[in-house]
């Protein structure tokens, strides 16, 4: 059997929210710690995050440390897993630069989520060609740590379809090398792809619609009782609605039946407290509080890690130093086998001088 390998990260641009940590930092932590995997990678990726913030390089550097202290804070183990920054990581240019080759500029305008992101940019007239080529590098940095399992969202999925037919191309052209990863999606899937606060499609940091896992229980508390619920629920003997109700959303991501013996013990489970909300008799306001308890409670603990992590930052930058040590010696090594596949390995093996000898007729 081979070794099984996570390669996921994010794009340091901002601090992580609630719906990166229900969409893949929870999974994360539950992966690192199951003794399933023999590897794994979480990335920083500062030279994806340039393809669209090349003017404001600042916003990339100044986000590095804030996304490992968020990694940290909600329970990732270097001692487990390497916390790496893409940009020292050369290999991983050169990877996508050979791997372009195999990949035409129809097939990256199909891709739904590059599509997604240059509309929610306003690139259709100015597409940088770095943003462009935006899941080619990320085939590289999947590959390059031969990853069998990427964790992901679901917004995520048809960039994993692009890197496995990448690793399809390269193989059937050149022979086995590159490694076939497959996506794993959060099982709840209320996590799929948690909204904004504003009732937004999606929670994003250029919207100004997230909860931040660094906030304060205060500054947390604030925006969930100012969150997006039923319009027309406007009196507490209205009946409500739950589809796309943003409260209620967060409350099939984040709370249990624990939680209501806790502090909503009126209410056995979750779906009485929809069933009540539906037939009308109750307010928003005392959901929204409910709400907060519950996610005060998974994020009091983050707060505390963060705080302490904050007051070892000298350590926290030897644990980026180490995982982008490591991380470069094993990108190193597949690069090394993707050369030899094509044939570009010149100096590296004694193949390319014979073959030289015996073409010109010298003697050996």
């Amino acid at each position: 059997m081979g070794k099984k390998i996570i390669l996921t990260g994010d794009r340091p641009t901002g601090r992580l929210h609630v719906g990166h940590y229900v969409g893949s930092l929870k999974r994360r932590v539950e992966l690192q710690n199951s003794g399933e995997f023999d590897k794994i990678f979480i990335m920083i990726a500062d030279a994806q995050a340039l393809t669209d913030n090349a003017d404001n390089p600042a916003k990339v550097r100044n986000n590095i440390m804030e996304v490992a202290l968020d990694y940290l804070s909600v329970g990732i183990d270097p001692a487990k897993s390497n916390i790496f920054v893409q940009s020292y990581v050369t290999e991983l240019t050169e990877l996508t630069f050979y791997y372009q080759n195999l990949v035409t500029v129809s097939r990256l305008q199909r891709n739904p989520t590059v599509k997604a992101e240059i509309q929610l940019r306003n690139f259709e007239t100015s597409i940088p060609v770095g943003f462009f080529c935006y899941p080619i590098s990320q085939a590289a940095d999947i590959t390059a740590f031969k990853a069998t399992t990427v964790p992901v969202g679901e917004d995520q999925m048809p960039m994993i379809e692009q890197t496995k037919e990448i690793v399809h191309k390269f193989n059937s052209v050149y022979g086995e090398t590159l490694v076939d990863p497959q996506i794993l999606l959060p099982s709840n899937k209320a996590c799929l792809r948690l909204p904004g606060t504003d009732g937004k499609a999606k929670m994003s940091k250029s919207l100004g619609n997230c909860i931040y896992l660094s906030e304060t229980e205060e500054e947390v508390r604030k925006k969930i009782m100012s969150m997006y619920t039923d319009p027309n629920h406007i009196r507490v003997e209205d009946p409500g609605c739950i589809e796309g109700n943003t409260v209620f959303t967060y409350l099939d991501a984040f709370c249990n039946d624990d939680h209501f013996a806790e502090y909503l013990p009126d209410y056995k489970n979750l779906q009485e407290l929809k069933d009540h909300y539906q037939r009308g008799g109750l307010g928003d306001v005392k959901v929204k509080k409910f709400l907060n308890n519950v996610m005060q409670e998974e994020l009091r603990p983050i707060r505390a890690r963060r705080k302490e992590y904050e007051n070892r930052i000298g350590d926290v930058y030897e644990i980026l130093r180490e995982g982008t040590r490591v991380a470069r010696e094993t990108a190193s090594q597949t690069l090394a086998e993707v050369k030899h596949a094509m044939k570009i390995d010149y100096f590296e093996t004694p193949e390319f001088l014979e073959e030289q000898k015996e073409k010109f007729g010298v003697e050996k």
